[in-house]
């Protein structure tokens, strides 16, 4: 078999599929930003051309949510430009792809658990950036899955879970948004998902499609904040007060979907597995983070 190609591999979620592979000695190729720019078509092309990949993980992305808001051409052209091109080269050399998508594409405004039917209406910069991106993919490369998780967290890069527990160990009071719902997501799961899709197109199995994969069980930011406190306060001895507040409290320049919680009945379906509850994956993050050396 030969080598999974990933972009934007020094992300969080980038980090832990190279990491996860080579505990399993998945053939991998490690692509970071500085050695792959996805908008490049021209070196997108010769990395599909050396490597021979039989898949491509596009795990590259703008991430800066807020900062989206004022970094528009930045963020269309990762997500969206830099999709497209990346499925146009796979499309070219007759290779699959993996593409990364959000929960954000979404809304916020349905009362239970999104679909992959469910029409998208993103709300911010960042989700529409990401919607565009999924379009391009779809258009120009039959041969596709796209994965849409949430509320990503894990050992690498950072994330909501990493600045609650700097935050715990610097605050006496922390105030979270408790009207936001969601489905905290391990990058450790979100890899497995990834993998599992991989051995799947090896197979010559059609598995194309969009699916949604995220952490079992739902919370909100205060209800993750708290459930990381927790976890870390044995340990450090830190115990600030949680404090629940509304979005409106806590104003931000990108709108936020008050529910997110993805529907991931397809991918369990489909590949037989799901990803870890939230609440243990969380514990089992904190605990790796605060003993690492």
């Amino acid at each position: 078999m030969s080598a999974i190609l990933v972009t934007g591999a020094g992300g969080q979620v980038g980090c832990e599929l190279c990491a996860r592979a080579a505990e399993l000695g998945v053939p991998l190729h490690a692509a970071h930003r500085r050695e792959l720019d996805i908008t490049d078509r021209a070196k997108v092309e010769a990395a599909i051309s050396r490597i021979s990949p039989f898949l491509v993980v596009n795990a590259a992305a703008y991430t800066k949510v807020d900062r989206a808001e004022l970094e528009v051409d930045e963020a269309f052209r990762t997500n969206a430009v830099g999709a497209g091109i990346v499925a146009g080269a796979c499309a070219d050399a007759q290779v699959p792809l993996v593409q990364l998508s959000t929960d954000y594409v979404f809304d916020g405004q349905k009362l239970t658990a999104y679909t992959e039917e469910d029409p998208v209406a993103p709300l911010s910069v960042y989700g529409r950036s990401k919607m565009e991106g999924e379009s391009a993919v779809r258009r120009i490369l039959a041969q596709h899955v796209i994965l849409r998780t949430s509320w990503v967290y894990g050992i690498y890069g950072s994330n909501f879970l990493k600045t609650v527990m700097r935050l715990a160990r610097e605050q006496n009071e922390l105030r979270m948004v408790a009207d936001q719902r969601g489905c905290p997501t391990g990058t450790a799961d979100i890899a497995e998902a990834i993998l599992f899709i991989a051995r799947r197109i090896a197979t010559q199995e059609a598995v194309w499609g969009t699916y949604h994969f995220a952490g079992r069980g739902v919370t909100t930011w205060h209800g993750f904040a708290t459930e990381i406190v927790a976890a870390q306060a044995p340990i450090t001895g830190c115990r600030p007060k949680l404090v629940a507040i509304p979005a409106s409290e806590r104003p931000a320049p990108a709108k936020r979907p008050a529910n997110s919680v993805l529907d991931c009945s397809r991918f369990e379906k489909t590949f037989g597995v799901h990803a870890e509850n939230w609440r243990a994956r969380t514990r089992s993050i904190v605990a790796a983070l605060l003993t690492r050396k």
